[in-house]
This record gives structure tokens, sequence and C-alpha cells, in this order.
């Protein structure tokens, strides 16, 4: 069964489309997973779409389209023609993708806009020979900040995570969860609100953009924050290989040079520094919703957790032929100056 197009033909009555401004001679087709109020669609992709079209002096546009696949579809619907370009969140599709999860470890230090413009040069150098993402024009990669447990009920220690039942990302951020002793409950972002709120899951594991972004104030009113966050999830902008060879070489050109790459995940990581922000102060602004920072006691214990699982962590990306140890050092060094 063709997945991709198995739910174009099931959800078509839910298609939402933002409509171009301006006439073009190419029209792309965006096919977003996430709400439209959250920052992927109200930032990053406008952003994207402008970028686009100033590079190819309005000759390419696109528009967002909701509701055309799952989360965990999104690929395969773009490697199958039904949409144009999508993002991804690596961690949903199990065994799929492995050097990835290189980005996501904990322990990184910087912001978002640091950690994706490192992730695009060290993806170029090291993690490209993995060849994940074979099939499709990769065209930008980038990660959302430090995630944090976001639950209910107060968590002041790390110790009060063993035996809760939290909704992972998969990827390093599912791995932490069982570390620390949790349940891991696996769900794609847009779920996590109905999770919390009928129960089924004691909390979640995001970074602080989803307090407003997926509405966490009003489900999940505590905040665990450990310095540099339990992990840090990984996306990718991807593209139909075949759409982008239909267009002109000179656009293909403009795109590639422009805004395809580094440009796409720098702006990608500076759209969530702020939206992170933005997760803060919608939380220090509501009501009946607390911020606990772990303890230094706390950080220590958590220390050879982590060291643990970049251990096992780099240990699958060097199966994967990448040489984990100069990636690993090449993100920190590329983190540091940026």
């Amino acid at each position: 069964m063709n997945i991709a197009r198995t739910f174009i033909g099931t959800l078509a009555a839910t298609v939402i489309a933002v409509t171009p401004a301006i006439a073009a001679d190419h029209t792309l087709t965006i096919s977003s997973w996430a709400p439209p109020g959250h920052g992927i669609n109200s930032q990053m992709w406008p952003n994207m779409i402008k970028m686009i079209e100033e590079a190819t002096d309005g000759k390419v546009t696109a528009e967002i389209k909701y509701g055309l696949a799952p989360p965990p579809a999104q690929m395969d619907l773009v490697l199958d023609g039904a949409a144009d370009m999508t993002i991804i969140f690596h961690g949903y599709q199990a065994g799929r993708f492995t050097a990835t999860k290189l980005i996501e470890l904990p322990g990184y230090e910087g912001s978002a806009e640091a950690a994706s413009v490192a992730y695009w040069r060290v993806h170029e150098k090291h993690l490209a020979a993995a060849n994940e993402h074979r099939g499709v024009k990769l065209i930008g990669l980038h990660t959302h900040g430090p995630a944090q447990l976001h639950s209910d009920s107060s968590v002041t220690g790390l110790k009060d995570i063993a035996g809760m039942k939290i909704r992972v990302p998969g990827g390093v951020g599912s791995e932490v969860v069982a570390a620390l002793g949790g349940t891991g409950i696996k769900v794609p972002a847009p779920k996590v609100y109905e999770t919390l709120a009928s129960k089924s899951a004691d909390g979640v594991v995001m970074p602080f953009e989803s307090r407003a972004g997926f509405k966490l104030t009003e489900v999940a009113k505590n905040v665990y924050e450990i310095p540099g966050g339990l992990y840090r999830g990984s996306f990718a902008y991807l593209m139909s290989q075949e759409k982008f060879d239909s267009l002109p070489a000179d656009i293909q050109a403009a795109l590639d040079e422009k805004v395809f790459g580094e440009p796409a995940s720098r702006m990608a990581g500076q759209v969530w520094d702020a939206i992170d922000v933005n997760g803060r102060s919608v939380t220090d602004a509501t009501e009946g919703n607390a911020i606990n920072q772990a303890s230094a006691e706390d950080l220590a214990t958590y220390q050879p957790i982590a060291d643990k699982i970049t251990a096992a962590v780099m240990a699958e990306v060097d199966a994967k032929g990448v040489d984990s140890s100069a990636a690993r050092e090449m993100i920190q060094t590329e983190m540091s100056a940026n």
C-alpha cells in the first residue's frame, strides 16, 4: 500500500492551504504536520518561502498544506511526489536514521542556531556518508533547543522520574527517559496535548517552545529544567529530488547557493531560539506554572547516564561508516564558534 497517497485520499478534506502572495512560474507544495500556529508554520516556512522568492526573483514560491499525512509518513510523501517539500523529525522513524542521533546527544553547549549550523557543516563533512536521506534532496538540518521534562505534577529531582509514564519522541530522547527509569510512550508532537490531558502519560520531554506551541501550560504546569537539556531533537528539511531537477538550471543554482543548506539551517535555528524564549515567557506569565531547576547533585547524577548514552550512540554511528569521534568533536568546535 502506498502510505502517502492513502493519507492524501483519506485526509483531503482537512487540507488547508496558505495561498502564495505573488504570481510565480513555479509553486511548490509544502506538507506540514505541526499545528498552524506553531513556529514551524508561523515563522520557519514563511521565512523559507521568502528566501526562495528572493533568491529566484519571484519565479518560485510555495504554499503550506496541512493534513496530507502524519509526521512519520512525511518523507515517504515527498518520495512519492505527493508533496514537494516537508520537514521531518528523525526520531519518529525508528531504524531509518542513526547518524542523525549524534546531534541529539546531551552535553552540547550553545543555541539552537549554533547547533543547527554545526549540524549542517558536520553533515557535509561526515554524516552524509551514511546516506540516510537517500531518494530526496536534503535542503536543511536543524535542532530544537534543549529538551526539558514537562509534567502536571511537580518534579524537583531526577529521582522523581523513575516510574513515570513519559511521552518520548524517539531517538536519544527515548533513550534518556528509559535510562532515568521512566516508561516511554511514543507519540508524535501533535498528539502530546491529548495524551497528557487524558492522563495517558504523566509527562513529556520537549523543548520550551512547546509550552506555547503545543499548549503545555494547560496540561503540564511544571517544568524540570536541567542546564543544556536532557537532549536535543533533530529535524531535516526535504525536497523532492524529481521536483528540484525539473526546475530550470539557473533556479536550481540560485536555490542551492542562497537558500538550501547552511542558510536554511541557520534560519531554522534562529527561529527555534526565539520560540523557546517565547515558551519560557508564556510559562512565567501563566498562573500555576512553575520551573524547577535541577540541583548540582542531579547534574552530577545525570553526567554518567549521559556519558553511557553518548558512548552507545557513537558506536551505532561508527557502525554506519561515520567517524563519530571526529564528527562529535566538530559539532562541539563549530558550536563554540557560532
